[in-house]
């Protein structure tokens, strides 16, 4: 499954997330995979795209940064597999 994981660093700071990530890595399971993130202009939100097997498999990732950010999980498909899915469902109806 692909996921949205929007991150807000707490009190706008982004300083913390680089220390640790420079220090400790991503700190996510092996089964866990990060595929692209963007940060909004300010510096103060992450978007990134994760895969997994669920979102509880995400969330051992996620509770290694609770401390220090917010964080949004959106379940997601790509526009390719949304309108295949579609097209499916309206095609066994």
């Amino acid at each position: 499954m692909l996921f949205m994981v929007i991150e807000r660093f707490k009190n706008g700071d982004i300083g913390p997330v680089g220390e640790r990530f420079k220090t400790a890595g991503r700190l996510m399971p092996d089964d866990v995979k990060y595929i692209s993130s963007w940060i909004d202009l300010p510096g103060a939100v992450c978007y990134q795209l994760m895969e997994a097997k669920s979102a509880d498999r995400l969330k051992l990732w996620t509770d290694n940064w609770c401390d220090l950010v917010d964080f949004e999980v959106v379940p997601v498909l790509t526009s390719a597999d949304f309108w295949a899915r579609r097209a499916g469902s309206e095609s066994a109806q």
